[in-house]
Order: C-alpha cells, then structure tokens, then sequence
C-alpha cells in the first residue's frame, strides 16, 4: 500500500454531493452518477431482451412488430431513451446534482415507457393485464435502492413514477381502441390501489437505504472529522479524504488498526500502547519543516483504532511521476532531493529516524504559489534515536523489519542499530529511482533483494539510464549507498550542501516546474 494522500481537489466531488443530503456519506453519493448510468443501461438491455429479442426468433412475429408505430414505436424510443441518458451520465462533466435531476426524470419517464410498451400495444388483452403487476412496479422499487436518496424525495418519485400505469390505461381507454370498459371501482382496485402498495414498499426501501447511509455516516466521524472517501488501504491500515465539520477544512486521516497497536489483535487497546503512540504522534507534531506533512490532530476511534489527521495535498508522489513520465532530469532530481532533506534533517535534530524513505512517501505538490514542492509522508513509523532496548511495540516487534526492501539501508536490513545515516541510504535509493526509472537491486524474493543491499556493489546510475548524468552526481549517489554508514554523507544537512555543489544544479527554476505543471497537471496521464 501506498499510505499517502492521493489526488483529490478539496472542492471536489464531496462538495456537490454534500448539496444533495448532508446525511449520506460523500463517496455513496459520489457514485450515483454510475449507477444511474448502469441502471439506464440495464433498462436498454431489459426492454430489448424482453420486447425484441423474443420477435428476432420468430419471423411472423417480427413481421407483425414492424407492421406498426404502436407495436414498435414505445419499445424503440423507450430503449432509445435509456442509451441516451446511459450516454450523457457517463460524461465526467456533468455535475452530481445534475445527474440526480437526470436520474429522477429518467425514472418517471421510463417507466411511462413501459407503461406505454405494455399497454398501448393492439394485442394486449387489458382485462388480462389488470390481474398481474406491470413491470412498472419492479422499475420503481430497484429505482429506489439502487439510487439513495431522501425518503420524502424518493416518495413523491415513486408517486409520479407508478401514475404511469393508470394514465397510459385510461388513456388506452379513452381513446376507443379497446373494448375493455371497467367501471371506476375496478378501475382503482386493479390499475391504482396494487400502485400505492408498491409506492408503500418503494418508500420503506428508500428509509432503509437512507438509514443504513447515515449509520455509515456516524460510524466515520471520528472526534470533529468526517470520514468522507477512502483513499487506499494496506498492510497498516487506511487513508481517508475527511473535512472538519466545524472548519469545512479537507484533511487526509490515516487510520491504524488495532492489531498493530501492540496489543495482538485481543481488541481494544492497552494504556502501554496509548502512551507510545501519543509520544510518537506529539514527536511527528513537533516538526516544523514546510517538507514534512502537517498533523493537525491525532486520537483513538472508538474501534480502537489510531488515527493520524494530515493536511490534504494536492498532487502526485514520485513513484507515479516516474512511471507516468519516466526518469527525472538530473537538475529537477537535485530540486527534489534537496527538499526532502530539509524535512530530514529537521527530523534528525529531533532525534527521529524516518526509516521508510521511499518515492511513495515523496510527495510532490503545487503548495500555493509554488510547483514541486515535496513534502516528506509517513512518518508513521519513525523512530526515535535515544529510545531504549524495547524499541517502540506499535510499529516493530521480535525479528520484524521495517521499511521497503527496494529502500532499505543495510543496517536496516539486518535489524541493527539505525541512525539518521539509514535515511540517507534510502534517499540514495530514491536519487537513483529518480534519474534512472529503475531499483539499485532487483531480485525474485524480499529476502534476495535485501541480500543485495548487504552484499552487491550498485552500478553507477549513469549506467542505466540514456540520459546524461553529472559525474559528482553519479558519485554523491554512489557515496550514499555504501554499505558502511561511516561512508556517506553523515547528514541531511551535508547532503543536501553536496547536491547544491553540483554543476547544474540550480537549473531547475520556478519558471521550469510552473511550465511542467501547467502541461501535466496531477489526474491527467
């Protein structure tokens, strides 16, 4: 898992959902636009199996289905109709309230397309119709539970939606094409009364969904945040996009599961673990670098479960950059690298080693007026230098390793004793993922590629790739990955004084990164 903030504008999709119910999660709303689309879809496919398909088999049948605009005309415009709002509700222009508009007029209006299919055809005996239900009632309850949304709302659509099966009757009635004369009594008990009933049911869905939302809704608030949209998920955890209720400000919350909080997944959490967390979250709190991600707040749900809240950022991490764009030019490499070893060498002074310095952790942003800014994630599971021999049970335990083994110093590796030196083999690492597109080691097994970094020479990073690479870079990079701390830089600080030293490295300017931001800007492949 990637434990970092994707992309998501904070004015996005939530907002307008937001506008819709204010009593649904954000991320259900969100998604009524495609299930409105599937449903319009499923409505085609439907009617066309139903109405059409049957008659393809059977040429008398077919021929007579021709023979008309009553037998065919319904049915294709019915069909017709559901394509065309299928087709408009899949444009990622259209706004969710507007969709909703889109989905409640499809609604009605689909179902006085089978109204009108069912009973306008010449064939249809009407007398035999009034003893069964049109498909009209199985529109207007899957209507309802597929598409959430206010009880009182869904109550007037469904209303609206079943008025199509006495309307197109008595239509059908009055226009003196059939035979069939019901007196007003068995006109209401057969073609209104089994309609209000299934309105009744339609209505009770609806409640149930809407309650089920707003249970959701609850579970996620944690203290004066909102859980809004899952971010992702993995080994430690999840991240959520989630707003202040009180601010409406969009923060990013990581929540940690109770099995890794040290207690062994027995449920609840123990005092021991509490107090280690809270160090480890007031430690975060206390850096101050603008390159490491803010923590606003921090606390334990009612789950049991830590959550951190981040500041919710707007861009992309160097993993995807690379693997959207390939290897970074040498001079924006030196930009870059520079700024994550601001926020580490703040880390350093404080006694914190981040130990999971990774391009997924590297986050790279457009932070008010400026472009490519980094801003350092995760430090969830740093750890702090003078700690004593229990080491910190939240984040490691007897034989366990942590960090990525593709960044792993191999100290690390070996499970001895780190220091700030271990991040800046990681950010070596990073250096050469950076100008190359590649790892340092490869291998078939987590195992095997720590192996690597214990025992394999690395070639220089001007080797694998096709761009060119400064010499002093080449070697500052190899200087990193060496396998005795006592050989690289000692310092974030000295790092990042030896990467200002290098020819070029200024050539990455403000001008150059607003120009890249403006041709590839963050969700656009």
């Amino acid at each position: 898992m990637h434990e970092h903030v994707t992309l998501l504008r904070p004015d996005a999709g939530p907002a307008d959902a937001r506008g819709i119910s204010s009593s649904l999660p954000a991320d259900l709303l969100g998604q009524s636009a495609e299930r409105l689309r599937i449903l319009a879809l499923l409505y085609a496919f439907v009617f066309f199996m139903a109405a059409i398909f049957p008659m393809l088999l059977v040429p008398a049948d077919l021929a007579l289905f021709l023979s008309g605009f009553a037998y065919w005309g319904p049915t294709v415009i019915a069909i017709a109709m559901a394509l065309l709002v299928g087709l408009v509700l899949g444009s990622k222009r259209l706004s969710l309230s507007s969709a909703m508009t889109l989905g409640l007029i499809f609604e009605i209006v689909g179902a006085y397309g089978i109204a009108a299919a069912e009973f306008t055809d010449p064939m249809v005996d009407l007398h035999g119709r009034a003893l069964g239900f049109s498909w009209v009632a199985v529109w207007t309850v899957l209507f309802t539970v597929v598409v959430p949304m206010r009880p009182r709302r869904a109550l007037f659509a469904a209303l609206a939606t079943v008025s199509s099966v006495p309307v197109v009757v008595g239509l059908v009635i009055a226009s003196g094409r059939t035979m069939f004369r019901p007196d007003p009594g068995q006109f209401f008990f057969w073609f209104v009364f089994p309609y209000l009933l299934v309105v009744c049911m339609a209505y009770v869905g609806a409640r149930v969904v809407y309650q089920l939302g707003t249970e959701v809704k609850r579970a996620r608030e944690l203290g004066s945040y909102q859980l809004e949209e899952k971010l992702g998920e993995g080994g430690m955890g999840e991240v959520w996009r989630a707003r202040h209720r009180m601010l409406a400000r969009p923060a990013a919350i990581k929540l940690i599961r109770p099995s890794l909080a040290g207690d062994g997944g027995r449920g609840g959490v123990s005092s021991e673990a509490l107090r280690r967390f809270e160090r480890e979250a007031q430690a975060i709190a206390r850096l101050r670098s603008p390159h490491t991600v803010e923590l606003f707040d921090f606390g334990v749900a009612a789950d049991g479960a830590f959550y951190y809240v981040m500041e919710l950022l707007d861009g992309l991490d160097a993993d995807t950059l690379l693997r959207r764009f390939g290897p970074t030019p040498p001079e924006r490499a030196v930009f870059l690298l520079r700024q994550v070893c601001h926020s580490l060498s703040e880390a350093e002074s404080c006694g914190l080693v981040h130990r999971d310095i990774k391009p997924a952790n590297i986050f790279l942003c457009r932070y008010g007026e400026e472009y490519d800014f980094v801003k350092v994630l995760d430090f969830g599971i740093v750890k702090g230098l003078h700690e004593g021999a229990q080491g910190d049970p939240l984040h490691t335990g007897e034989n366990v390793v942590q960090g990525t083994p593709a960044f792993m110093a191999p100290e690390q590796a070996m499970g001895t004793e780190v220091d700030g030196r271990t991040d800046i083999y990681a950010t070596g690492c990073v250096a050469y993922w950076l100008l190359t597109g590649q790892f340092v080691f490869t291998a078939d097994t987590s195992m095997g590629l720590l192996m690597q970094h214990v025992q394999a020479r690395p070639a220089p990073p001007s080797t694998r790739t096709d761009q060119p690479v400064p010499a002093a870079l080449d070697r500052l990079v190899l200087s990193c990955l060496a396998k005795d701390p006592a050989e690289r830089p000692q310092s974030a600080r000295e790092l990042s004084g030896r990467l200002a030293e290098i020819e070029g490295a200024t050539g990455w300017t403000q001008d150059r990164a607003r120009s890249w931001w403006a041709t590839h800007p963050p969700g656009r492949p």
